[in-house]
């Protein structure tokens, strides 16, 4: 058995896109998948840029905004889930801290398994 951390001691403080927030990566599959745990803290952001990949957000802990390409805000909180094709404008940020899962790949698709809200 290993035991591992991926609480936000472990984590990296991101800055690109304007944001600020600390990312903790948790693993990377054969599949080019990459997950981490971001945590935002008060008045947190992740900055508005374009998605690399499709990427898949999983509000774990707290609440937040996101949005896409336009100017509309929406909010979400502890067990939601917000998906964003590869080249979608997004953005998020939480005013009072969330924490929240982040997987990025090519072959995700959520709605496999998952409803919509």
């Amino acid at each position: 058995m290993k035991l591992y951390k991926f609480d936000k001691s472990t984590g990296n403080k991101i800055r690109e896109y304007n944001s600020d927030f600390i990312m903790s990566r948790i693993l990377r599959t054969d599949q080019n998948t990459q997950i981490g745990c971001i945590y935002l803290e008060e008045d947190g952001v992740i900055g508005y840029h374009q998605a690399v990949v499709p990427q898949f957000l999983l509000i774990m802990n707290g609440e937040g905004y996101v949005r896409g390409d336009q100017e509309k805000y929406f909010k979400v909180q502890s067990g939601d889930a917000v998906f964003w094709e590869k080249d979608e404008w997004h953005e998020t940020k939480s005013e009072k801290g969330l924490t929240a899962i982040v997987i990025e790949s090519e072959t995700i698709n959520p709605s496999l398994f998952m409803s919509l809200k």
